[in-house]
């Protein structure tokens, strides 16, 4: 079934797509809840306002505006304008999370550390984020394990063949009249192994992160 479908190219397209988009969203989200929870400036509670619009809204009210938004820049059909929807659309969720934990972390490790001579930026990736590594363990998990089954978008935004990714490729086997069986189940169980994978090595982590991230 792999040779006779293009399940190999699905699999690769979801894989760098998934991919880029969770370090993407990793980076600008750990960044932005570091912000949030160690500095006091205008706007703060605006930028927390449009985090909870961006967890609350549904994500269909944006297809339309994100749909003309690549036309313009010329990203419709292709796989860059996928990573760039997968980030806008779960950047708030990983800064909510990330920023319920990072705003346990104790003060004095951060005034030690700027005593130390460390620059704002030297702080965030030294302090922040080791000692944030669980609650980043789980949005990368929480995010991959969202994107790489993600539907709505992939449909909507990617018209080419071979940019589909796997569930648009295990989606072709499914029609009105007919349904392939064999290619359908082959499909799943690529779909789900990299799930398994992931959650058997992060599980543990992911529940610590999400339990310490609980109390904000």
């Amino acid at each position: 079934a792999w040779t006779k479908s293009n399940y190999g190219t699905y699999f690769w397209n979801s894989a760098i797509v998934v991919v880029s988009a969770v370090a993407l969203v990793t980076v600008v989200g750990a960044m932005a809840a570091h912000c949030l929870a160690r500095y006091s400036f205008r706007g703060n509670r605006l930028v927390r306002l449009l985090i909870l619009a961006g967890l609350v809204l549904p994500p269909q009210l944006l297809i339309l505006a994100l749909f003309q938004i690549l036309l313009d820049i010329n990203l419709y059909n292709t796989l860059s304008g996928l990573v760039l929807v997968y980030v806008a659309t779960h950047v708030a969720m990983t800064v909510y999370i990330l920023e319920g934990f990072f705003a346990q972390i104790p003060q004095d490790l951060f005034d030690a550390a700027r005593m130390d001579g460390y620059s704002d930026f030297e702080i965030f990736w030294r302090v922040t984020m080791p000692i944030g590594a669980p609650a980043i363990f789980t949005t990368v998990t929480l995010n991959f394990i969202i994107l790489w089954n993600e539907f709505l978008f992939a449909v909507v935004l990617l018209t080419d063949d071979d940019k589909r990714t796997l569930p648009l490729g295990i989606m072709h086997f499914t029609g009105s009249h007919q349904l392939d069986v064999g290619m359908v189940a082959t499909g799943l169980m690529i779909a789900i192994l990299p799930i398994i994978a992931l959650y058997a090595f992060f599980s543990e982590t992911m529940i610590k992160g999400m339990t310490a991230g609980a109390i904000r």
